[in-house]
């Protein structure tokens, strides 16, 4: 961790003496803007080439990433997120009904991210009947989490595989919106994003996220490169995908700085958003794709090494 924040805080160095003359407000937002950009678009891009390149969406390797980045995000989620507003409340700054609020957000955020998902399984599914031997009714393949479950029905047609890789795109692209605002949520416990930019929860969801963004690239290139297009085309489409990474980071910074409060509900929203992507997407997935202990393993020292990053 200490290695990947020292290599973007050389490239943020750059950036900011290019643009040293803007005042503090720009800076905040053009610094939340290049972290987002690489966790969000150099993400799913690395996905991208990921999945061009092998042609797979499934291995060892990457079922370890994936609960590994779950634990981390659970430790960050249960032990700064949620807790935060409850702080503020013991230091007098929110009322004494302040969990309750916090709980019903995050509760909301979960819901959200659940119905999104639903949104893109009807998409996603809008060109095979939904429940047959290859597309079973519950999530209990890798494909059907990861809302590509038609690929292998289509893989012999290109045109109808090409047609779901844009699907693909445009649903991954709406279900990165949210994930920015938790970033951006995450960021707004800062004093100063641009003296913070490569610490605290803020500079950890960015990096878990884009590792969580892998797979999805994975997920959108493989069509689209299977269905015939060139693979930087399909690399430089499914990079694009993750731009509403960033404008869900803006509104989630810009709306936890409005007041303490709104600090509470976007946090709220955002612990549940990661909740969702926690048991719903990243833990199954690891399991799918490696059936053994060693994932549980992984989650158990990706919560160790959460908890060891939010204290330091």
């Amino acid at each position: 961790m200490y290695f990947i924040g020292l290599h973007f805080a050389d490239v943020w160095y750059i950036i900011h003496l290019a643009f040293s003359g803007c005042n503090g407000v720009n800076m905040e937002y053009l610094a939340l803007i290049v972290i987002t950009l690489i966790s969000g678009v150099v993400g799913t891009g690395l996905g991208g080439v990921v999945g061009v390149v092998l042609k797979r969406d499934s291995n060892k390797i990457v079922s370890l990433l994936l609960s590994f980045a779950a634990g981390i995000m659970l430790a960050v989620v249960c032990f700064d997120l949620m807790s935060e507003p409850v702080q503020k409340m013991n230091e007098g700054l929110l009322p004494p009904y302040t969990p309750l609020v916090t709980v019903a957000s995050v509760a909301v955020g979960y819901a959200v991210i659940y119905a999104l998902n639903l949104i893109i399984d009807k998409k996603t599914d809008r060109e095979v009947k939904h429940i047959d031997k290859d597309h079973p009714q519950t999530a209990d393949d890798l494909d059907e989490l990861i809302h590509s479950n038609h690929l292998e029905t289509h893989r012999n047609a290109k045109t109808n595989l090409f047609m779901a890789g844009l699907v693909m795109m445009f649903a991954i692209a709406l279900h990165n919106l949210p994930e920015g605002m938790v970033i951006g949520a995450s960021y707004a416990l800062s004093d100063d994003v641009t003296a913070n930019l490569f610490s605290g929860s803020g500079f950890i969801m960015a990096i878990v996220i884009g590792l969580h963004n892998i797979p999805e690239g994975m997920a959108v290139s493989v069509p689209l490169a299977s269905g015939g297009m060139k693979r930087y085309k399909a690399v430089i489409l499914t990079a694009l995908s993750g731009l509403p990474t960033v404008l869900g980071a803006i509104l989630g910074y810009a709306l936890g700085g409005i007041s303490d409060i709104m600090l509470t509900l976007s946090l709220g929203f955002a612990s549940g958003a990661m909740l969702y992507v926690v048991f719903g997407e990243l833990l199954p997935e690891a399991v799918l794709m490696w059936k053994s202990k060693l994932p549980s393993l992984s989650v158990f020292i990706g919560v160790l090494v959460g908890f060891l990053l939010v204290l330091f």
